[in-house]
């Protein structure tokens, strides 16, 4: 159980981000008064008015709770709670906007997906949405890219309390052990700089490839947050532009690879720290073999000539590997063999410390190097081979934490997909709309091709938990649950 003094700290520390992250409801309510959209002025500024009076008289009531660090425990169910708290915000502009007269579980459906980078949308008409909700969606992507967290943590040693166990819950696999810099405030403030400038460059590129400067600016920080959300109904596709389209691809790949390599080659200034790394080499190699069988196939079968292959199927291929969701108009009529591949490949994600979901490709790696190491020793029994990192060995634990991720991941893949195809929907719809959802990647299939608004009100709840168990990585969700995990 939760003691008062850790309850207190949880409470604090919960107001003061509602507070931060209500904040950032600013820009959209700024966007909403210059182009003059009043059911959008009066929804972002109930939900800021909201945000701030919840978040500082929790603060106001919590002010003397102890100053200390959260245990383990604690630490996750913040983490938890701080996302189910995120996305109920994230969906409150929409549901008091007295013009759209969306339901509770669209606005949900949709906070849910913007924030943890889904992109997959339930809402009609996207066209003609205002253009202050367009940025917010955008917006939504790109704060959930990295993570509120990582942001929060540059400013909570301000409060006295220190954020690792934050920082260590919301980061996958091995960088939980690691720090970009020895303070970890510091840390995190590299990181969104990085980040900051890759939206700029996607931004201006987008600009350069032919959108106006508003389009650009949404899709440039949807891409490098790999959310997917678009200011267009048939995403990408709208603007028949191959050069969109190349950008798109490119950025996504780049935005799928560890921000922490970036600041390092920034630090080193040496572009061999990224090009040397071995998850980033095998990721690369993954994407080439997953591009260029797209590209082929697409060829193949005559669904498009050779240069559309090419395009088309760069930027779809990349869109879905690293889990950003943008996609083609017409990407439903493709060859279902090819969908199946991709979504397939969405599987992968990208490298620890990107914006992407999925397994991640640091995982798949060593998956990928104990099954080499297996057949090794079937082949030569008297000889033991290290699983390694490039020079670096792996520990086991990190071998076998990963074994349980992966066995629990297609553990919930299996058993939301059959939920869904009980629900009534076919087996091909069931499997890909999971796979959507559980991998924040936002591109359905079958019935969800068009988008999620065709889904039933049960099957929306049931794929927002799938996006927030993708999100969290599972564990920090499930092991909530366990009664060893509160007995300590």
């Amino acid at each position: 159980m939760v003691n008062t003094s850790q309850a207190k700290v949880i409470i604090h520390l919960c107001s003061y981000l509602i507070v931060l992250y209500g904040l950032t409801l600013a820009i959209p309510l700024m966007f909403a008064l210059y182009f003059r959209e009043r059911a959008e002025i009066f929804a972002f500024l109930y939900t800021l008015i909201i945000c701030l009076g919840t978040g500082l008289i929790g603060s106001f009531i919590t002010r003397k709770s102890p100053r200390h660090n959260l245990d383990r425990k604690n630490g996750f169910l913040l983490i938890l709670l701080l996302w189910v708290i995120f996305s109920l915000i994230s969906g409150l502009p929409l549901l008091l906007n007295e013009d759209m007269h969306i339901r509770l579980v669209d606005a949900v459906f949709e906070g849910v997906s913007g924030i943890t980078t889904t992109g997959g949308s339930v809402l009609s008409n996207i066209d003609a949405l205002p253009r202050s909700i367009h940025y917010f969606r955008a917006q939504l992507n790109f704060v959930g890219g990295l993570g509120v967290i990582i942001l929060a943590i540059a400013i909570l040693p301000l409060l006295g309390v220190g954020g690792l166990k934050m920082y260590q819950s919301e980061m996958p696999g091995p960088m939980k052990e690691e720090r970009v810099t020895p303070r970890l405030a510091d840390g995190a403030k590299n990181l969104w700089f990085v980040y900051l400038m890759l939206g700029v460059l996607c931004t201006v590129a987008y600009r350069a490839a032919g959108l106006t400067w508003f389009d650009a600016l949404c899709h440039g920080i949807a891409t490098v947050s790999l959310g997917g959300y678009s200011t267009r109904g048939d995403s990408l596709g709208y603007y028949n532009n191959d050069a969109v389209e190349v950008v798109a691809g490119v950025f996504s790949l780049l935005s799928a690879v560890s921000f922490t390599l970036y600041f390092f080659a920034l630090k080193k200034r040496s572009v061999l720290v990224i090009l040397r790394n071995p998850e980033f080499r095998f990721f690369i190699g993954l994407a080439a073999v997953v591009i260029g069988i797209t590209c082929f196939e697409l060829y193949r079968v005559n669904h498009f000539t050779l240069r559309e292959s090419l395009v088309h199927g760069f930027f779809m291929a990349s869109s879905v590997m690293t889990d950003n969701g943008l996609a083609p108009s017409d990407y439903g009529s493709w060859p279902q063999h090819v969908i199946m591949l991709l979504m397939l490949s969405s599987f992968f994600g990208g490298c620890i410390g990107s914006t992407c979901g999925g397994i991640k490709i640091f995982r798949i790696y060593v998956l990928y190097q104990q099954c080499k190491g297996e057949i090794h020793q079937i082949l030569r029994p008297n000889q033991i081979k290290t699983i390694k990192m490039g020079t670096s060995p792996i520990d086991d634990r990190i071998v076998k934490s990963i074994w349980g991720f992966f066995i629990l991941y297609i553990f919930f893949t299996v058993v939301l997909t059959w939920i869904l195809n009980s629900m009534g929907y076919d087996m091909l719809t069931a499997f890909a709309t999971v796979a959507a959802c559980i991998n924040n990647m936002g591109l359905g299939y079958g019935a969800t091709a068009t988008g999620f608004g065709t889904l039933t009100d049960g099957a929306k709840w049931l794929m927002c938990l799938a996006m927030l168990l993708g999100r969290l990585e599972i564990f920090p969700v499930i092991v909530l649950f366990s009664r060893n995990f509160w007995r300590y």
